[in-house]
């Protein structure tokens, strides 16, 4: 008996939980329902121009060859993901972590910054597709050109962003911490860096979908797995449908990273900048 009141008890406080993630879901779905509803029109659409206009396979599959690609090349899919997860995510990382090391070494330093600036900005100027056979051919064929190319796409737009940031801080608040003689490790943890997480975080969301494309161009140049390679046999076979598939998985894992640097920026940021001084700058400008 004291074992079936238990289990109730059990029952009923979870009743509420499963209510709250019932709700939360619900709420998602009425959020996201306009882009849902274009996202199933836009595949309605690509099936009845595939039936209408009988688009060969090889050319252009229909979304149900593309579903059936996926069942059936699941585990290849699965084999060719996880390397290329791995390159994207390590590049996102120590491109981003360089980025904001210079970032800090800028800020402190003007000859440091007219000297290494101009170098940043030559690396950015070369063509990724040119710059990935010189890596691999220094450092052979394995992951480590793929990460530094990865990485190399992700440090620019961070480097910008957060030397720009961390110069955003409250020029009251700098002069108030001077005041009270504090060092500049502490301006920079204390003033400096919560003021450049919104410019930092807007970087990192460009960064997470760049390295997963990084990643693949890397992999184009000279690899036997990853989603990269497998579109190359893909298409030099003739396999649209896994093509296809491959395309779809390489975007969502971009978007995967996307939501959880934008779930990392929710938890994180407290403070952005107010939309009412960007107007008010603007105006201003205009009139100017």
């Amino acid at each position: 008996m004291s074992n079936a009141v238990h289990s109730e008890i059990q029952g009923i406080a979870k009743a509420p939980r499963k209510v709250a993630i019932l709700d939360a879901t619900v709420g998602v779905l009425s959020s996201n329902m306009p882009a849902i509803l274009a996202a199933l029109g836009c595949i309605v659409l690509w099936q009845a121009v595939i039936w209408i206009f009988k688009i060969p396979t090889f050319m252009a599959p229909a979304p149900v060859d593309v579903l059936y690609a996926f069942r059936d090349n699941a585990a290849t899919l699965m084999r060719n993901l996880l390397p290329t997860l791995l390159e994207a995510v390590l590049g996102f990382i120590f491109g981003n972590l360089v980025a904001i090391l210079l970032a800090i070494w800028f800020v402190h330093s003007a000859t440091a910054e007219r000297a290494f600036y101009p170098i940043a900005v030559f690396v950015k100027a070369i063509p990724i597709i040119a710059l990935a056979p010189i890596l691999v051919l220094i450092f052979g064929n394995g992951v480590a050109p793929k990460i530094i190319i990865a990485g190399l796409i992700c440090f620019f737009p961070t480097l910008v962003n957060m030397v720009q940031g961390l110069r955003a801080a409250s020029p009251a608040m700098l002069d108030l911490m001077r005041v009270l003689s504090a060092s500049n490790s502490e301006i920079l943890w204390k003033v400096r860096l919560p003021s450049s997480l919104p410019f930092l975080f807007a970087a990192l969301k460009i960064a997470a979908t760049s390295s997963v494309m990084g990643a693949i161009v890397a992999e184009w140049i000279g690899s036997s797995f990853g989603l990269g390679a497998l579109i190359i046999e893909a298409t030099y076979n003739f396999r649209s449908p896994l093509l296809y598939a491959t395309v779809v998985i390489a975007a969502l894992l971009a978007v995967i990273l996307f939501f959880i640097v934008s779930i990392a920026e929710a938890k994180m940021v407290r403070w952005k900048p107010p939309a009412s001084t960007k107007r008010s700058r603007t105006t201003s400008r205009k009139h100017q």
